[in-house]
């Protein structure tokens, strides 16, 4: 178990906003990294053997390291000064080490050589793994964290990130909730791409157009603006709210690419139309009985 410390307690945690590991968070991640090693822990996918061949007694920290530099691309050992050129080689690194970190217990002692054989709980070694990464990235306000599954997942503002992860969509379509599933799964994750091909997916909102009885798709998109209750002023708002939406989505490299599109250009982008159209989309579900 990982406590919190003293600050956290008092003034409660850091808002986690920052997208980018700076170099003092690095050199943490490091010296973790490196202390995981020394005990042994990344011999649960990286073993050193005693040398009578009776058992592991640590890590094989060369073989790790030609390992994490063929998957992920970082040299080792580890720099801590040193940040990589590319801040997804962290997350991948993470997950990496996530997959071949254990618990090691003790075993027999092996009095010739003075050190013990090792044994691994693979399921502690990750939890206790996961959760001191999770207290650094906390620590330092980066709006990412590793999960019990050992996957780096972004974390949204709280109040939006609640509100996106208990969405449940039933619209009676299996390809448009698949759409609105993967455009969940897309915004949480580190890369701008992943995010943006999230953001296209969201874009699920003309197929809802058309999830309304009758074949014309402006009466059945009107059918559906209707079902949410609310007077001419609020339906007038709402009907703005879908043009600007359609608007957006043919023109900014979302849904079409022409060349002549205006292409999306930072995640601040992204998160803004993302979530102004979650909202939008949230309420029509939730009007017309297809979600929660």
């Amino acid at each position: 178990m990982v406590n919190q410390l003293y600050s956290d307690r008092e003034r409660g945690a850091r808002p986690r906003t920052f997208e980018t590991v700076e170099e003092r968070a690095w050199a943490g991640l490091v010296a973790q990294l490196q202390q995981r090693v020394a005990n042994g822990s990344f011999g649960y996918g990286f073993p050193a053997e005693c040398q009578d061949r009776e058992g592991t007694i640590g890590c094989d920290d060369t073989a790790l390291g030609m390992a994490l530099k063929a998957e992920v691309g970082i040299d080792w050992p580890l720099n801590p000064h040193q940040l990589p050129d590319d801040q997804l080689a962290i997350w991948d690194a993470l997950e990496f080490l996530f997959e071949h970190v254990g618990k090691p217990i003790q075993g027999k002692h092996h009095q010739h050589f003075g050190h013990h054989h090792l044994t691994f709980d693979a399921e502690t070694g990750q939890k206790e793994f996961a959760a001191s990464i999770n207290r650094l990235l906390a620590r330092n306000g980066i709006a990412f964290e590793l999960t019990d599954t050992g996957q780096v997942r972004r974390l949204l503002a709280e109040h939006i990130g609640e509100q996106i992860a208990r969405a449940r969509f039933q619209t009676g379509d299996a390809e448009t909730d698949r759409l609105l599933e993967a455009a969940r799964a897309g915004i949480t994750s580190p890369a701008f791409e992943d995010r943006k091909n999230g953001l296209d997916k969201l874009w699920a909102f003309e197929r809802l157009k058309t999830l309304e009885p009758g074949s014309n798709k402006e009466a059945t998109a009107n059918a559906l603006l209707n079902k949410v209750s609310g007077g001419p002023v609020f339906q007038e708002l709402l009907s703005y709210e879908a043009t600007a939406l359609t608007k957006a989505g043919n023109n900014l490299g979302i849904r079409h690419f022409e060349t002549n599109q205006e292409l999306l250009q930072n995640p601040q982008q992204v998160d803004y139309l993302f979530f102004r159209m979650f909202a939008f989309l949230q309420l029509l579900l939730r009007a017309s009985g297809r979600g929660i």
